[in-house]
């Protein structure tokens, strides 16, 4: 399925989608130091782009004929409960809906911090979603029962066209480990070193915990990663006591792997922005838990149309059941040459006609695939979808 990351990032979302077979065919951001990690770690490129201008936006994505648009708008200036200020970067999410709204591909993926749900600019970009027709799944999943050794919590709101809403809720729980994932179970899952038994992790205020076990997942990894200061008093819930010499903080590798990040990702030479940049993704599981969950819908939403679509042509055109699966033979064969994503039968015929892989097939093949576009129009403007 062709992909575009939005708010890519350094790409955690992007590569959780490419390990499930996803096909990336573009990734936007406006921060340049995430762009070329991103440029660095993948055969493609990610590009500069101001995605609250969305006239300029589409001139972009539009021409890359999404199935899928995912990604993760910035979310810093999101309120607390409550309160109805909001900051500018929220209204990303507004954008991020505009542009669904306009490209509408199929499907789209938006992640965002688990108090994203009861922003005002959620609401209003769900508005925006609902009234394009998209069915909506919208759960806060526990990154630690994904496949991820972090307690991270994040929101995410995945959309499909024509579908009811909750349509993924299943998928997702399917997944799903009971138990939350340790830090020591993924780091021996791995094979990788693990060189600590606890580590402090600076809290945001000292009511806070600081001095954490690796038998239990990480707090959320954020942007900043600070050393254990030499005053720190010990936390009645802390896992060990501070005064151990052993005790530190994070590395900036040990902080990418437990955002499950591969040894080999190139985050630069620049630590500040690296932590950044960590903090700021999506764990590259938890991205991949999504986008399998997605997928095996999908499989299944096909599997099932294709049995709906076999009888109505047995019912409707007297097809037998073996001369209706060759036309399900062709329809594939379509999407290979050229994707039906937002075409009406008349452009995606004319669309079709121009590949030049299309005109080097033999006269009746090129027929029997139009023949089946047709069918399949037909079979979609009919009753069943009422």
């Amino acid at each position: 399925m062709k992909t575009v990351d939005l708010f890519c990032g350094c790409g955690g979302l992007s590569l959780g989608f490419q390990r499930a077979g996803y096909e990336i065919v573009g990734a936007f951001d406006c921060w340049e130091a995430a762009l070329n990690c991103y440029t660095n770690n993948f055969k493609h490129e990610a590009h500069y782009l101001d995605l609250s201008k969305k006239n300029l936006a589409l001139k972009e994505i539009r021409p890359l004929n999404p199935d899928i648009i995912i990604g993760g708008p910035p979310c810093q200036d999101f309120s607390s409960a409550g309160k109805r200020k909001e900051g500018n970067r929220a209204s990303l999410t507004i954008s991020f809906a505009k542009i669904i709204n306009s490209v509408r591909p199929q499907y789209f993926v938006m992640e965002n911090v688990s108090r994203a749900k009861s922003s005002i600019a959620y609401n209003d970009a769900k508005i925006i979603f609902k009234k394009a027709g998209y069915g909506l799944t919208e759960q806060v999943l526990d990154a630690s029962k994904c496949g991820v050794p972090q307690k991270r919590k994040r929101f995410f709101c995945i959309g499909a066209l024509n579908e009811e809403d909750g349509f993924l809720d299943t998928y997702l729980a399917a997944n799903q480990s009971v138990l939350p994932l340790s830090i020591r179970t993924y780091f021996n899952q791995n094979n990788y070193d693990l060189l600590f038994d606890y580590y402090y992790r600076h809290p945001r205020s000292y009511s806070r915990r600081a001095i954490f076990s690796v038998d239990e997942p990480s707090p959320t990894i954020r942007g900043v990663n600070r050393p254990k200061p030499p005053e720190y008093k010990k936390h009645p819930n802390d896992a060990a006591d501070p005064d151990n010499d052993n005790i530190r903080a994070l590395t900036t590798q040990e902080r990418a792997l437990l955002q499950t990040f591969p040894l080999s990702f190139d985050f630069g030479n620049n630590q500040m922005i690296a932590e950044q940049m960590i903090g700021n993704a999506v764990p590259v599981n938890l991205s991949n838990h999504v986008a399998r969950s997605l997928l095996s819908f999908i499989k299944q939403d096909t599997q099932n149309q294709s049995i709906e679509f076999i009888n109505w042509l047995q019912q409707e055109h007297h097809y037998t059941q073996l001369a209706a699966k060759d036309v399900i033979s062709h329809l594939a064969r379509c999407n290979r040459l050229l994707s039906f994503q937002n075409l009406t039968e008349k452009e995606y015929l004319e669309s079709l006609e121009e590949k030049e892989t299309f005109k080097k097939l033999t006269r009746s093949i090129r027929s029997q695939l139009k023949r089946a576009v047709k069918l399949y129009a037909e079979y979609e403007q009919g009753s069943h979808r009422k």
